[in-house]
């Protein structure tokens, strides 16, 4: 159980990390916080380049976090607030299917990180030795 709960942090904490620094530095083909802030601002989040710097910055601080088992529950809370935002703002208008730009994504990433939340990080992680 613990090597299979280190392959899901692993996953899903770097692929939020990565996330995040596509908000922050325009890294992995992201818009950096000047596009995706224009981004927010049409979608009515306001102010928009300050909004994508907080949303960059909990995706990657969430992901590292939940990726090192440091903190668990913080690094899920900070996935699960970013995954349930993009949810109401951006993808819940537009059905389950991410094939239409569904939540399907965002829904299955808050899910994994609640359930991670509630298990524990396992014996991989660096709140175990804590």
């Amino acid at each position: 159980m613990a090597l299979g709960l280190l392959i899901i942090r692993l996953v899903i904490g770097l692929t939020m990390a990565a996330h995040g620094t596509q908000k922050l530095f325009g890294w992995f083909g992201g818009y950096g916080p000047k596009g995706t802030g224009g981004f927010f601002e049409s979608i009515g989040i306001k102010p928009g380049v300050a909004m994508a710097v907080i949303a960059g910055l909990a995706e990657l601080a969430g992901g590292l976090l939940f990726a090192a088992g440091l903190w668990t529950e913080v690094g899920a809370a900070l996935i699960i607030i970013t995954m349930f935002m993009a949810i109401i703002k951006v993808h819940g208008k537009n059905g389950y299917w991410v094939t239409s730009n569904g939540f399907e994504y965002n829904l299955t990433l808050l899910v994994i990180a609640l359930g991670v939340a509630f298990i524990g990080a396992g014996d991989y992680a660096i709140d175990a030795l804590m």
